[in-house]
């Protein structure tokens, strides 16, 4: 496995369109629910535990070499929010292309012709890694620090947070974070039928009417 190809896929400047998505922190700071560092801290950490252990478990899943057609449907199936349904499609289209041009494989060309519109972000991520000789616990790291760090840099555009503040809640949350990303590695060795459904209703709540907004600054 190569250490530096972690590296790269889980850098923030890799062209997968990460950054044009808050992960719902836009509607939490235009709710009030988050206003600093502490509140960001909480909002994050809610995060990790719910979707981003379920999107660990899917990500750590492709990279085992599990199906992704079913390993698709599976996120289908835990992500009840359409806005998050079609959130989740684009992210992956968009990885899928950073990925295909960056380590090209037959199984994201397959998953590519399957899924033209899209698979699930998590599960491309996790084939991604596996096409870049990562392993399934480094592609749940991925996810997992994704869930976390999307959110705390959105934050730093939208409230003006000082982003050393920010960095401060990402290394404060790691220790969690890697809990978070063997525990979906553990999963995904057990099949599809053991991978976590954790859920956040409010974040599918606050998706829905994002959506809906006439003018925001990210696409979820």
């Amino acid at each position: 496995m190569s250490r530096a190809a972690l590296l790269v896929l889980a850098d923030g400047r890799f062209p997968a369109g990460g950054h044009a998505h808050s992960g719902g922190a836009e509607p939490a700071v235009a709710e009030g629910r988050v206003h600093d560092a502490d509140s960001l801290a909480d909002f994050c950490r809610g995060r990790l535990h719910t979707t981003g252990l379920t999107a660990a478990a899917l990500a750590a899943a492709a990279a085992h070499g599990l199906d992704p057609l079913a390993l698709d449907a599976a996120a289908d199936a835990r992500t009840p929010s359409p806005a998050l349904r079609a959130t989740a499609r684009r992210l992956g289209r968009q990885m899928m292309r950073a990925a295909r041009a960056t380590w090209p494989s037959p199984e994201l060309d397959a998953l590519a012709a399957a899924r033209p519109r899209g698979a699930h972000q998590p599960v491309v991520l996790g084939l991604t890694a596996r096409s870049a000789g990562l392993g399934p616990e480094d592609a749940a790291h991925c996810a997992a620090y994704e869930t976390v760090s999307g959110p705390a840099t959105a934050v730093v555009r939208l409230l003006s947070l000082d982003p050393y503040h920010a960095t401060a809640v990402l290394a404060r949350l790691a220790p969690e974070t890697d809990r978070v990303a063997q525990a979906a590695a553990e999963a995904a060795r057990r099949g599809i039928d053991a991978l976590p459904a954790a859920s956040a209703p409010l974040l599918d709540i606050t998706a829905e009417a994002h959506a809906a907004w006439p003018v925001r600054l990210f696409a979820s």
